[in-house]
């Protein structure tokens, strides 16, 4: 019975059934199978097995080990992607030992495989210079360059995520009186985001111009097709290339889409917007998500050192003496 190759039987029941009654998201899907055709192609590699072979004691805790490090050392992953693949296999690793009880002392061992710690790193954001830089990027002189410049107008001015703004439909732009979007975010939740006048405006226009005028997404490709994460990176890109000429600052910075979500936090925060209405904006499950914009946020530090200054003593920044004595620092 154990020399059964199972691990086929219970992938599909896994995908099929499991994942199904659950109604997990596409993205999850995606993530899971990725997870698992590299997995079997490293078990094919260094076991020798074909996939339809591959049984489920095949994965004890030290193959699997091995196959994170893999990732790591020869596919350049880094520990957060390491983790997602691990709880992949741990969801797969609980179904099996509710499903399959002969299989609970290997599932139980996976499940105890600790995770790899991370370093949280500040998060990327636009300071208002650069934010202006990247916004006139774009040439409004052509079609591609209005629709560039109301999508990153957009981006910056209401936080949507990347899957939110490729997704965005015309019929959830709402552009009169009390002008806002309403977009499908993470974890199924709907919510509501309020547009500015320059926003309201602009993608007021650029609906009018819209080749396809159907209840469609809002931002499409020439070809009237619905923009992918690739092509939201290469508009990106493409336009951070001409503010990085103009803006010397956002040569030294690493900007993706969710930047520009960042970016909309931080100007809430700096607007003095409460933290609670912060998360609610950008559609946080929780509060304490926010905190990561106060770490990152050194003008609200500077103002906590200030009040912290002697009263006697003008708070302002250090100042090295002298070239030499910076030099001799920066060591």
């Amino acid at each position: 019975m154990n020399g059964t190759a199972d691990l086929p039987r219970l992938l599909s029941m896994f995908f099929a059934q499991h994942l199904m009654q659950r109604d997990a998201s596409s993205h999850t899907v995606a993530s899971y199978r990725d997870t698992f055709r590299l997995l079997v192609r490293y078990a094919h590699d260094v076991l020798g097995k074909p996939p339809q072979d591959l049984r489920f004691d095949d994965f004890d805790t030290d193959f699997l080990a091995a196959f994170l490090e893999h990732l790591e050392s020869q596919r350049g992953n880094g520990a957060r992607t390491r983790n997602a693949r691990l709880a992949a296999i741990r969801s797969l690793s609980r179904f099996v030992a509710l499903h399959e009880p002969r299989h609970a002392a290997r599932a139980q061992q996976i499940l105890a495989m600790p995770c790899k710690r991370t370093v949280r790193q500040p998060v990327d954001y636009l300071d208002n210079d650069e934010a202006k830089a990247l916004l006139q990027a774009p040439d409004r002189s052509t079609w591609v360059g209005r629709r560039d410049h109301t999508l990153l107008l957009v981006a910056v001015q209401t936080g949507l995520r990347a899957s939110e703004l490729i997704t965005l439909s015309c019929e959830n732009v709402h552009t009169d009186a009390g002008a806002h979007l309403r977009c499908h975010g993470k974890g199924r939740k709907d919510r509501v985001v309020p547009l500015r006048r320059d926003s309201m405006a602009a993608l007021r226009m650029w609906l009018e111009e819209r080749r396809d005028r159907s209840d469609g997404p809002v931002f499409v490709n020439q070809r009237s097709r619905p923009l992918s994460h690739d092509s939201l990176n290469y508009l990106l890109a493409k336009n951070l290339a001409v503010a990085r000429m103009k803006c010397l600052s956002l040569q030294k910075k690493r900007v993706t889409p969710h930047s520009l979500r960042h970016t909309c936090a931080m100007t809430l925060l700096h607007s003095g917007v409460d933290q609670a209405t912060i998360a609610l904006w950008l559609g946080h499950e929780s509060v304490t998500t926010t905190y990561v914009y106060l770490h990152a946020d050194l003008r609200l530090k500077e103002q906590a050192m200030a009040k912290t200054t002697p009263m006697e003593t003008p708070f302002q920044r250090y100042q090295p003496e002298d070239t030499l004595i910076e030099f001799l620092n920066s060591l």
